[in-house]
């Protein structure tokens, strides 16, 4: 109890979020919850060392455990994703999407990825981040009738604009990515094709989604999400000279020390998913939010593309007369954490949004099963139809810290 001694407000602060990650339902998309062993490893002495540089190659002297922590990450996560090369130094997935990027671009190329009102992520193009700051960016979205990618309207794009570099991957896209398609449109236009799996990495490394690792040129993740591991970043390849350029650009390029404690906590993750255990936990995933989202449309809600191939939906509320700010700000009340989302054409600015994106792998990180999944979604009907009600919010509430009681946090006693 140092910290409670050293200094209490800190303490108070860490010991709430405890209480309330315990007595909640998290289900926002692209959070989980680590094992004891990865929290541990976060938290260990290994955050006193710095080691600029990679293993056998330390402008610093004492790195002698260092490397060796670092090897093993490495050769992990190869084995896990089957890649040739990897680096495990970046801080996040943003890091190292930008390390992807500088590796095969320079400033005023241009680059394509999906617009961030179609699912994609900030660093695929958006304007407000670097991605489309630092390169001159373009954006495909979804097919309006279907909600799904349209890969003849990718291409007819890429052809137009000849991007430098094509972004795949998503932050809200709820169906499967086909990368060979997205492979045949890059080398259509001479593009480097990179794959952003930060929320379908767990999926991939099960083998429960097609694998990018050997189609596109540079692959890149999060390793938080359904890999379940410390919030981090990491990049793969099977090309050795991209490999050269990858590391070189992070770092000296836009890292110093990397964060060892986390690679660590990588490291520990990635012997984990490499367990049979793990396959098993995905397949549950993947059953429980197919099961939520078949009862939530039974009530009515429409959901983009009209279901899941993965572990997440985006919940369009426009027929439901509802903001994804109000419903996530009600379902907050009622104990349940979820994020607003823009959908496609939202009519709404990002801070309102029309959608809300809800995904089950915390959830199914605590034990929870099909029985608590129709339970939760007839809890986000009776959120909507009382949004205004706060005796129903509460009454909701109480019942919710009394399912989570039942299916403790790792790491939390």
């Amino acid at each position: 109890m140092e910290l409670k001694k050293a200094d209490g407000n800190i303490y108070k602060l860490i010991e709430a979020e405890k209480i309330r990650q315990s007595e909640g339902l998290e289900m926002i998309a692209s959070e989980n919850y680590v094992s004891e062993a990865v929290l541990e490893a976060t938290g260990s002495i290994l955050t006193n060392k710095y080691a600029e540089g990679y293993p056998g190659k330390k402008y610093y002297s004492g790195c002698e455990f260092i490397d060796q922590i670092e090897n093993i990450a490495i050769e992990r996560l190869k084995k896990l994703f089957g890649c040739k090369f990897a680096n495990v130094q970046p801080h996040c997935g943003s890091s190292a999407n930008m390390a992807a990027y500088l590796a095969v671009a320079k400033a005023g190329d241009r680059i394509l990825g999906q617009s961030l009102d179609a699912g994609g992520h900030l660093t695929h193009g958006a304007k407000v981040s670097f991605s489309g700051q630092i390169f001159e960016s373009f954006s495909y979205g979804l097919d309006p009738n279907t909600g799904l990618l349209d890969y003849g309207e990718v291409e007819k794009i890429a052809k137009k604009v000849k991007p430098k570099v094509i972004m795949c991957g998503f932050s809200a896209y709820p169906r499967a990515i086909d990368f060979k398609k997205f492979k045949k449109i890059a080398k259509s236009v001479n593009a480097v094709l990179i794959a952003d799996i930060a929320h379908i990495a767990g999926l991939v490394a099960a083998g429960y989604h097609q694998s990018p690792v050997g189609v596109a040129d540079i692959v890149t993740s999060t390793t938080h999400k359904t890999l379940r591991g410390p919030r981090s970043g990491i990049i793969m390849t099977n090309d050795e000279e991209l490999a050269k350029k990858i590391d070189k650009v992070v770092f000296p390029g836009i890292q110093g020390g990397p964060l060892e404690h986390v690679i660590a906590a990588k490291a520990v993750s990635f012997g984990e998913a490499l367990k049979p255990q793990f396959k098993k936990y995905i397949e549950n995933v993947l059953g429980n939010m197919k099961v939520f989202a078949k009862t939530l449309m039974a009530f009515d809600f429409d959901l983009v593309s009209g279901g899941t191939d993965n572990h997440l939906i985006l919940v369009d509320l426009r027929s439901k007369n509802l903001t994804g700010k109000d419903f996530a700000h009600a379902l907050h009340e009622a104990g349940i954490t979820v994020n607003k989302n823009s959908v496609s054409n939202d009519p709404q600015p990002p801070m309102i949004t029309s959608g809300v994106r809800v995904g089950t792998a915390a959830l199914t990180t605590r034990g929870m099963g099909i029985a608590e999944m129709q339970r939760i979604a007839e809890m986000f009907n009776a959120v909507a139809e009382n949004i205004s009600d706060d005796k129903e919010l509460q009454k909701i509430s109480k019942e919710v810290k009394q399912m989570c009681k039942k299916f403790p946090v790792p790491g939390i006693k």
